[in-house]
């Protein structure tokens, strides 16, 4: 598997809804986004190609996948900015795991709106995060349509 990081398996949505709960005020929800850039490992250098690398996105960003053989994704990234990499987690821990369909199927963003976070997000910021959505959207039909 390539760069393994411990977003939708160790950290799950239900992980992040617990140490989400208790944040009232931005700045600390800003800090946890922060905490979790740091457990999302750096891509090796050989991943941040330019076939990886997302426009719409204010930071460099990379974002990429793979299928595994019981037919899920594994999708990676990285940012060079450290809230788009937190926020790169948040949506890594949303899809990691599920089949191109589920994924097809589902909101990528829902999982923002359940912490709170997408009214606090700046213009730029919400519309690179739309950015990372779209890309693991075109991950999923690649492998979807692979499948046909």
């Amino acid at each position: 598997m390539k760069a393994p990081h411990p977003f939708g398996r160790q950290i799950t949505a239900q992980t992040l809804r617990q140490r989400f709960a208790g944040l009232t005020q931005w700045e600390d929800r800003y800090r946890q986004i922060i905490l979790l850039a740091r457990e999302l490992p750096p891509l090796d250098d050989t991943l941040r190609c330019p076939q990886a690398e997302l426009a719409g996105c204010e930071n460099r960003v990379w974002l990429d996948g793979e299928q595994r053989e019981d037919g899920t994704l594994h999708l990676y990234g990285d940012s060079e900015g450290r809230i788009v990499k937190g926020l790169l987690a948040i949506l890594l821990t949303a899809v990691e795991g599920k089949t191109p369909a589920q994924v097809l199927e589902s909101d990528p963003l829902a999982l923002f709106g359940e912490l709170n976070i997408m009214a606090q997000l700046s213009a730029s910021r919400s519309s690179g995060l739309q950015a990372l959505a779209q890309g693991v959207t075109a991950i999923a039909r690649r492998y979807a349509d692979a499948a046909r």
